[in-house]
């Protein structure tokens, strides 16, 4: 299972639309969802609408929240996302089997056996989380929260009984015309997360769509280089979501 999760305080003012870029990931099995960071401020109409879309168009979640919700945010979008994409799953093998996609339609002792598998699937079926964090100027007194939600979310999936790896992205880049810089590659540890940002140059533009399209990029020759390595399609579970 592919997860983004787009952390922002604004309104992307610079390529392709993140709207359309979250449908590509959609198209493509990941699924996009987006915090929106308040601080005591507001993000606004438009902000608020884009980001609502956003998570729309890539099946996903989408939340306001203040710095000090951040961390739990994440975490909770995280499993509902994990078991969002179970529940399709399974409704649509059931269409196909039983011509009915309603678990409730199933008899008592089935409907135990679907749920619990879905359960058993929500805790070991193998999970990728790409973080993509917004990085314009306003963000700065924000990446503190940040950090610390992506020490926590880490800390939760390592609870969990199936591989689960997450990897951090942040933009604009460093370097002008850059939209994503990649600060943290695959990894399922917590060593080389603190202080991420700690040298960050906070920038005026917010290429979200662009970072969106680099991050899909990434999914996709991460996912050809393990098929390449395994003969895999990249899932190593014997579940398919």
């Amino acid at each position: 299972m592919k997860q983004i999760i787009l952390i922002t305080d604004g309104c992307s003012n610079v390529g392709v639309s993140p709207v359309v870029a979250a449908a590509h990931a959609q198209a493509e099995g990941i699924t996009v969802n987006v915090v929106g960071v308040l601080d005591d401020g507001d993000i606004g109409e438009f902000g608020a609408a884009e980001i609502n879309e956003i998570a729309a168009a890539g099946g996903g979640l989408s939340r306001l929240v203040h710095m000090r919700e951040l961390a739990r945010t994440v975490q909770m979008m995280t499993r509902k996302t994990v078991m969002h994409t179970i529940q399709n799953a399974v409704h649509k093998e059931l269409q196909q089997v039983l011509g009915t996609s309603s678990i409730e339609s199933l008899p008592p002792g089935k409907r135990g056996d679907v749920v619990r598998m879905m359960d058993e699937l929500g805790e070991t079926a193998p999970l990728r989380v790409a973080l993509l964090i917004d990085a314009s100027a306003s963000m700065k007194p924000k990446l503190q929260a940040v950090e610390e939600a992506i020490r926590d979310l880490m800390i939760s999936l390592q609870a969990r009984q199936g591989k689960s790896e997450i990897s951090v992205f942040h933009f604009p880049g460093p370097r002008y015309g850059d939209d994503c810089c990649m600060d943290l590659g695959w990894t399922s540890t917590l060593s080389g997360i603190p202080a991420l940002f700690a040298k960050l140059q906070m920038q005026g533009t917010t290429p979200t769509g662009p970072a969106l399209l680099e991050v899909i990029d990434f999914y996709r020759k991460d996912d050809y280089g393990r098929k390449n390595r395994d003969g895999t399609d990249g899932m190593k579970s014997g579940y398919v979501v």
